[in-house]
C-alpha cells in the first residue's frame, strides 16, 4: 500500500488551496457560500464546480482512502475529482487519522483498520462532514454517496451500516463489509455496489477469516435491503483495468431489489487490489451513484 510522506501531504494542501481558489471566483444564481473548509482539527476542503447554483440541490460525494494512503493518492489514482466539473457535484476527500507505524486509516469494521484499539470515532467524524457541508452549500439529501477503496470501502460500508439514514448508495473498491451479519442494522435502505478483482491478494475476493468476500458482501446487503431475487449470472461487460486485455469485468445485480435500490457486484476477471483503471472508470461508478438517490 502507499504511505504517507510530507511531500505528498504538502501536494494535498496545494491542492486544496487551488480548489478553494478557483471555486470563489464562480457560481450560480443563488449566492455562493464562503466556507469551503470543514472538519475541525481534521481539516478538509469541499471542492466546488464552477457550474454551482445555491439554489439548486447538488450530489455530494465523499471519497474514502485506502490503509496507508491518503485523499491526494486517491484522487491521483481513481481520477474521481474530475467528476466535480464533468457532473456539477459537490466532492470532499477526507483523511483518516494516523496510527503508530505512521499509516493513515479508518476505524471501519472489526476486520479494518484500526489495528492498535485507538477506537477513534470516523463514523462521528465522516457524518459530521456530511452534515455540516449539508448546512452551508445546499446537498441534495436523497443523493449523498460514498466511495472507498480498501479501508474506506470498509468504511464506506461502515457508514451504510450505522449511517443510512445519510447515505444514498455507496461503492467498495476491494472492501468487504461485516463478516457478522447482527454487527449491522441499516435504519434505511442504501444501494451498494461492490467492485472487487479475483486476483486482490490483500482483501481476497472469495473473503477470510475476518471478512466475507465479493459474493457474500453484496448477499448481506441484498438481505439487508429486503431484495427477494438471486444473483444475475452476467448482466453485462465493462472494460475497467486498463491491464487486462478486453471487456474483463462482470456485471451481476441482485433481483427483487425495492423500487430505486440497487445491489450489484462488478468482477474484475484478474484484477488486483489496486486495479489500473481506466479513464472510463469515474464514469461507470458515476453511473451507478447517479441512478440510485435516495427513495
Amino acid at each position: 500500500m502507499l504511505s504517507i510522506t510530507p511531500r505528498i501531504l504538502a501536494g494535498a494542501l496545494l491542492l486544496s488551496s487551488l480548489v478553494v481558489a478557483g471555486c470563489g471566483d464562480s457560481g450560480g444564481s443563488g449566492g455562493m457560500p464562503d466556507q469551503y473548509q470543514f472538519g475541525g482539527d481534521r481539516p478538509v476542503f469541499l471542492n466546488v464546480p464552477t457550474t454551482y447554483d445555491n439554489s439548486v440541490p447538488t450530489p455530494l460525494l465523499v471519497v474514502l482512502h485506502g490503509f496507508g494512503a491518503n485523499a491526494y493518492t486517491q484522487l491521483a489514482y481513481t481520477k474521481l475529482d474530475q467528476l466535480v466539473e464533468e457532473q456539477g457535484i459537490l466532492m470532499v476527500a477526507p483523511e483518516g487519522t494516523t496510527d503508530q507505524d505512521g499509516k493513515q486509516f479508518w476505524n471501519a469494521t472489526d476486520a479494518c483498520c484500526d489495528f492498535y484499539d485507538t477506537g477513534v470515532d470516523d463514523v462521528a467524524y465522516i457524518s459530521g462532514l456530511i452534515e455540516d457541508i449539508s448546512a452551508v452549500w445546499n446537498v441534495d439529501p436523497a443523493r449523498v454517496y460514498i466511495f472507498g477503496h480498501s479501508n474506506g470501502g470498509y468504511m464506506a460500508y461502515r457508514m451504510a451500516c450505522d449511517r443510512a439514514n445519510l447515505i444514498s448508495a455507496i461503492v467498495s473498491l476491494a472492501g468487504a463489509t461485516y463478516l457478522d451479519t447482527t454487527a449491522c442494522d441499516p435504519s434505511a435502505d442504501v444501494s451498494v455496489l461492490q467492485i472487487h478483482g479475483t486476483a486482490d491478494n490483500m482483501v481476497p475476493y472469495d473473503g477470510g477469516t475476518y471478512a466475507p468476500g465479493a459474493v457474500r458482501s453484496t448477499e448481506i446487503w441484498a438481505g439487508y435491503d429486503g431484495c427477494t431475487g438471486q444473483l444475475s449470472s452476467g448482466d453485462r461487460m465493462l472494460d475497467l483495468d486498463s491491464s487486462l486485455a478486453g471487456d474483463e469485468t462482470t456485471v451481476q445485480s441482485w433481483g427483487g431489489c425495492p423500487s430505486g435500490t440497487g445491489v450489484e457486484l462488478w468482477t474484475i476477471d484478474g484484477g488486483g487490489h489496486i486495479p489500473t483503471v481506466t479513464d472510463d472508470f469515474r464514469s461507470q461508478v458515476w453511473g451507478f451513484l447517479a441512478a440510485h438517490p435516495r427513495n
